[in-house]
């Protein structure tokens, strides 16, 4: 399977970032690739009042323009996430949708880890104005390979990973819009070891950095195989499709071989208590 991750440089223009985003996938569509996914916040990259203001229900713009394309091209696209607008609901959400090469939505996912922190000195208090959601999802590609799917600060809790590991996932999406000083820290040790410890593939598409305080973002969209290879990374800056070949049967082979997630000793592990800050 050949697939491709679209890094963006988007902003607080849904029309821009659209048509930016078009480009790139029909890009990606003619290099011969079936799953293509974009990144977190392809929509709109602003503050809250942005997000407030610009969100859409999943009749609106966004997944409409995702799934139209998807049944043009004939391929698998993930829309990395865009604001949701939901009837009776103060807060919108981050959510990510699938869709097949049909046109129809294949699967909906809403963030469920809010990106409540500090970092290099700023507040980011994602639930001020989005809404945590508690369902994990597992997507299928046309040819039925199972495709999981998270958002940007999921990458940080493993057990959402293995969770969709053990109920079949091949391949993992994470859309990103990562922060300059998180991501030279932590994203590609993150993103291999997610890859490594499920035996999975990642297609972890980012937002390039651009001018402003809303776009100081890493970057570094990447795509890694289940023994943490990385098979394609674009830069900090800038727009870019990266795309490489999956080879399944090799996968299938490493499970064998390392058979880690067959090993798993369930008796042996316990929830602690939970830990409080």
């Amino acid at each position: 399977m050949r697939v491709a991750a679209v890094q963006l440089e988007s902003t607080d223009s849904k029309e821009r970032n659209l048509e930016a985003a078009e480009r790139l996938v029909r890009h990606a569509a003619a290099d011969g690739c079936e799953l293509v996914v974009l990144p977190e916040r392809l929509d709109i990259r602003g503050n809250a009042a942005d997000y407030a203001a610009g969100a859409e229900d999943l009749d609106g713009g966004p997944v409409r323009w995702a799934r139209g394309l998807a049944g043009e091209l004939g391929i698998d696209l993930v829309a990395g996430s865009v604001a949701e607008r939901r009837e009776g609901r103060e807060r919108v959400s981050n959510t990510s949708v699938h869709a097949g090469p049909d046109g129809e939505l294949r699967a909906v996912y809403r963030k469920i880890h809010m990106f409540d922190v500090e970092v290099g000195g700023v507040e980011y208090r994602e639930s001020e104005h989005s809404e945590p959601a508690g369902e994990i999802v597992l997507s299928e590609t046309a040819d039925g390979t199972r495709l999981g799917l998270s958002i940007c600060y999921d990458l940080r809790f493993p057990e959402l990973y293995r969770i969709l590991a053990l109920r079949g996932a091949r391949i993992v999406t994470i859309p990103a819009n990562f922060t300059r000083v998180t991501g030279e820290a932590h994203w590609e040790v993150l993103v291999r070891a997610r890859a490594i410890e499920n035996q999975v593939f990642v297609v972890a598409p980012g937002q390039g950095r651009r001018p402003g305080p809303e776009g100081d973002s890493y970057g570094n969209s990447m795509i890694v195989d289940p023994w943490g290879e990385v098979l394609g990374r674009a830069p900090g800056e800038g727009e870019h499709v990266i795309a490489a070949d999956l080879d399944l049967a090799r996968q299938e082979e490493l499970r064998q071989k390392l058979p880690s997630l067959a090993n798993r000793v369930d008796d042996a592990y316990a929830w602690p208590r939970a830990v409080r800050a």
